[in-house]
């Protein structure tokens, strides 16, 4: 199966702080060479750098902490999340938990509190809309049948 999936997952140094969000249960389980991973930062798509301040959803927009408007950066990162996802002929992505890109299902309420809301990011929005299954770096076991 083609993945689509949040590179600072596997260890690209692209999260906003400059680190990254290794998986090492991800890396582990994916090694296996059963499925065709496609790596991707829909925020350094969309043009933003790393390390970047961090963004929160707020409505439709996604703000920076100093209240920055970075909504059309992340717009752009969805957009070519799903022209990839679309190019490779990805089923499924797993993308990193409550970001305001990849967030599925929950993501933080804009107020950098760590304060979660029920929501999706931008490209899990995207990317679900257009029919690919989305999981995170908790719930991907379901994809590959891990048990």
């Amino acid at each position: 199966m083609k993945i689509l999936v949040s590179a600072c997952l596997l260890g690209v140094a692209c999260k906003y702080s400059g680190g990254h969000n290794a998986c090492p249960a991800l890396l582990d389980a994916l090694h296996t060479g059963a499925h065709t991973l496609i790596p991707f930062c829909p925020e350094v798509y969309g043009g933003l750098p790393t390390p970047r301040p961090p963004a929160e959803r707020v409505g439709g927009r996604v703000l920076t902490e100093s209240g920055a408007d970075v909504t059309a950066q992340y717009q752009r990162g969805a957009a070519a999340a799903l022209q990839l996802a679309q190019l490779y002929g990805c089923e499924a992505a797993i993308l990193k938990a409550n970001s305001p890109s990849c967030g599925r299902g929950t993501i933080y309420d804009g107020s950098f509190t760590h304060t979660k809301i029920p929501g999706d990011g931008l490209t899990a929005a995207l990317l679900a809309a257009n029919g690919i299954r989305i999981y995170n770096e908790y719930n991907f076991s379901e994809l590959l049948h891990i048990v």
